[in-house]
């Protein structure tokens, strides 16, 4: 797609966001609380429990072998089908994609970037934070274990956290943190937390992550929920730059420092909103050129500046001042005398 099809199609959206909110969220935006920054503490130390578990290959790596030596797929195979489709909630691309759209279309309706800066910020941190205890630890699945008993450690997996687990908490759980009213904040969370434990449960029926990866995704996602509220002023000031980016573009193409394909192509975006118009520069309002014909129509010779003149409202015929020529409209006698006089000689 070139650019400037792209920036004509973002024109209403920009012009939209020029507006003031319409209906204004019911809630504040989230605070770091001191029970939120509690029950992140006790998360957090939950997290480094469970890591250090599977580290010293504890109680709970026993689980692991015991669940995957059960082979719940094997146990309960009429669900294989279903559950095929169930843990898709936990990609990262659909999932990314649908919700992206929603708050898309919650940014268009409230005249604001925050809910997809927002879903930006969480997804930034859930790559983080989860991508790098995955490539450090290095743990394989229970598909590609190789020593019974063992932890499966730094042995180039990337499985331990529960990567799907994660992104299904924190891309359903944005919805509700950016919730407007508190009924429908609680009816989201419930739905999150359903969607995120339904996709944890899967992983370990389908026998692509053990119990304790699953555990650790799901404490993962929480913490990243739970510190969002710390990223606010970022957020905002991301918002913030956003604009005044556009409007640094805005003076740019006003004192004509950007070459002329990116003007022609920056133009129908940055006066979105009917904020700005472009100004005719000194060299179009000093260099007049004469309109040809002007003289042959009996009037001084029109000017008009050189290169393309911004654009002028029309004048209606009863707004225009009248003019009335010097001295009678019709011909003198005696030249008409001659003019009939010369159209009845003869030629020749």
């Amino acid at each position: 797609m070139r650019t400037d099809q792209m920036l004509t199609r973002l024109e209403p959206v920009f012009a939209r966001l020029d507006r003031e909110p319409e209906r204004p969220a019911h809630l504040q935006t989230p605070r770091m609380s001191r029970h939120r920054v509690v029950l992140l503490a006790a998360l957090l130390a939950c997290y480094l429990a469970i890591v250090v578990a599977v580290l010293t290959t504890s109680w709970l790596v026993r689980l692991d072998w015991q669940i995957m030596f059960f082979r719940p797929y094997e146990q309960w195979p009429q669900l294989h089908a279903f559950l095929d489709y169930l843990v898709v909630l936990g990609q990262r691309g659909p999932t990314a994609v649908m919700v992206a759209a929603w708050l898309g279309w919650r940014s268009w309706r409230q005249h604001t970037l925050r809910p997809l800066i927002t879903l930006g910020v969480a997804l930034l941190l859930l790559n983080i934070t989860v991508g790098s205890v995955k490539l450090g630890l290095g743990r394989l699945g229970p598909h590609y274990a190789t020593q019974i008993g063992s932890a499966e450690l730094f042995a180039g997996g990337d499985i331990f956290p529960s990567g799907h687990t994660a992104n299904a908490v924190v891309t359903w759980g944005i919805l509700a943190y950016l919730a407007s009213t508190t009924v429908t904040r609680r009816v989201l969370s419930v739905f999150s937390a359903v969607v995120s434990l339904s996709v944890g449960a899967t992983t370990v029926y389908l026998g692509t992550h053990w119990v304790s990866d699953v555990l650790l995704g799901w404490l993962a996602g929480l913490l990243i929920m739970l510190a969002l509220p710390w990223f606010e002023p970022l957020i905002a000031r991301t918002e913030a730059y956003v604009f005044e980016l556009r409007e640094l573009w805005r003076r740019r193409l006003e004192d004509g420092r950007l070459s002329e394909p990116v003007a022609a192509a920056l133009t129908p975006l940055l006066s979105a909103g009917g904020k700005w118009q472009p100004k005719r520069s000194d060299e179009e309002t000093a260099a007049p050129v004469p309109v040809p014909g002007g003289a042959a129509a009996g009037h001084s010779p029109a000017l008009r500046p050189a290169g393309h003149p911004a654009a002028r409202q029309h004048v209606i015929r009863s707004e225009r001042t009248p003019l009335t020529p010097a001295g009678s409209r019709r011909p003198a006698h005696t030249e008409r005398a001659a003019a009939r006089g010369a159209s009845a000689r003869p030629a020749g």
